[in-house]
């Protein structure tokens, strides 16, 4: 490592959208940086994603500043691979200045800005932008240690295929979008599947002819900004809704799965001599995901009324979520029944390297608007950053053109 650390304006940590996003509006305002990325362009995509993912957003809302989707397929949902390839061709495009493969062990305050420690030597900065993303680490009950080691556990990143699992049941715990699409897939492959369904966000595929989140975009619900939102913190920890991408634009939700042949059974609480234990609000649970879909679908509505918009179609509900007859309150994990733990909890942030006192008890970042709690520091890709879009590859595109004005400023 040098005795004097080389030195530049700002080093952006991270090459995923948010990190390239920051890049190109770096290079528009001519502010001399380096982006750092511990593997390849597009890293997480290429290596942390099981093989059938796809996005959630049709292709068309597939875009990042300067390059929208060029494809011919604009209804249709981008695979993994596909994401991997359009930022990395974004990369090349826009000629940003990122070096693959080094990795940052290390980032502390020092005179006129940070030390960006790395693996292959140190970068004073003036500024730095932690592009890193909210999916570092997989989130996991404390008592996943509790279950019998005759349970194999696996987490999305480890998950690949239903052919990487051991014959037997699956407990897929979590019913966001991971959770459900997993459930589905593994049900599919001919193991019986058990979801234990906690909160969740229910949504249909289309409404009235279109892309649900064609109504989300149009409607501005994504376009709210963080500060006018009455509870930003729950706005933060919402589950990522009951999606998936496929060609016939199909709706996943429990009651889809529960026609699929999946077990439902509540929340799961605890774990007790290898006897699983799961909430008997199941009930509760599925009125209070089934009443905000009423109520989004009830605004998207009325938004088509006052804005004049032509939408077309026909105003449906989706039939109420079929609550399994008699729950299971428990599952007995050590009679076999359950060969697999698939842990579909979310995903948490990994600040770990991260040596500037910024990180609150919980582990989140404390920062305004992507503005942290540090001079000179600032961070992308977090959920409802500055906007309900944030973490929607085409809702980088606000966030970072204004992190980027206020890191300009500060620069200047």
């Amino acid at each position: 490592m040098s005795e004097h650390p080389t030195a530049i304006d700002t080093v952006v940590i991270g090459a995923g959208h948010a990190g390239l996003a920051a890049s190109h509006f770096l290079s528009k305002s001519s502010i001399d940086h380096v982006v750092l990325e511990r593997g390849d362009v597009a890293n997480s995509w290429r290596h942390e994603r099981w093989e059938s993912l796809r996005l959630l957003t049709p292709n068309w809302l597939t875009r990042l500043p300067g390059q929208p989707y060029a494809g011919a397929d604009p209804d249709g949902y981008l695979s993994a691979a596909e994401v991997a390839a359009f930022i990395e061709g974004y990369a090349a495009g826009t000629d940003a200045p990122v070096r693959t493969g080094v990795k940052v062990t290390s980032l502390r305050r020092a005179d006129g800005g940070y030390d960006v420690v790395t693996d292959e030597g140190t970068i004073r900065a003036r500024s730095v932008v932690l592009a890193t993303g909210a999916c570092n680490r997989p989130s996991v009950p404390a008592f996943a240690p509790g279950l019998p080691d005759s349970v194999r556990q696996v987490t999305p990143f480890d998950y690949r295929s239903p052919d990487g699992l051991p014959d037997g049941g699956v407990l897929v715990v979590g019913a966001s979008a991971t959770g459900v699409q997993l459930a589905a897939e593994i049900q599919r492959s001919g193991r019986p599947v058990t979801l234990s369904v906690g909160e969740h966000t229910r949504l249909p595929r289309t409404h009235r002819g279109r892309d649900v989140l064609w109504w989300m975009d149009a409607s501005g619900v994504w376009d709210q900004r963080y500060d006018e939102l009455d509870d930003l913190s729950r706005a933060r920890r919402l589950p990522s809704p009951q999606l998936v991408g496929t060609p016939e634009r199909a709706t996943l939700d429990l009651n889809a799965l529960t026609e699929l042949g999946v077990d439902l059974v509540g929340r799961w609480s605890a774990v007790r001599d290898g006897v699983a234990l799961f909430s008997g609000g199941l009930r509760n649970v599925l009125a209070l995901a089934d009443l905000k879909q009423q109520r989004l679908l009830d605004g998207f509505d009325a938004w088509a009324v006052e804005s004049g918009a032509d939408v077309g179609g026909v105003s449906e509900r989706p039939e109420p979520t079929r609550a399994p007859a008699a729950g299971r309150l428990q599952l007995d994990l050590r009679s076999g029944e359950i060969a697999t733990v698939v842990w579909a909890t979310g995903y948490r942030p990994d600040y770990s390297w991260l040596d500037v006192p910024v990180v609150d008890e919980k582990g989140r970042l404390r920062h305004d608007g992507g503005v942290v709690d540090s001079p000179g520091l600032y961070a992308l890709g977090l959920p409802v950053l500055r906007r309900r879009k944030s973490t929607f590859i085409h809702g980088i595109e606000d966030d970072a053109g204004e992190v980027v004005d206020h890191l300009a400023g500060w620069l200047g």
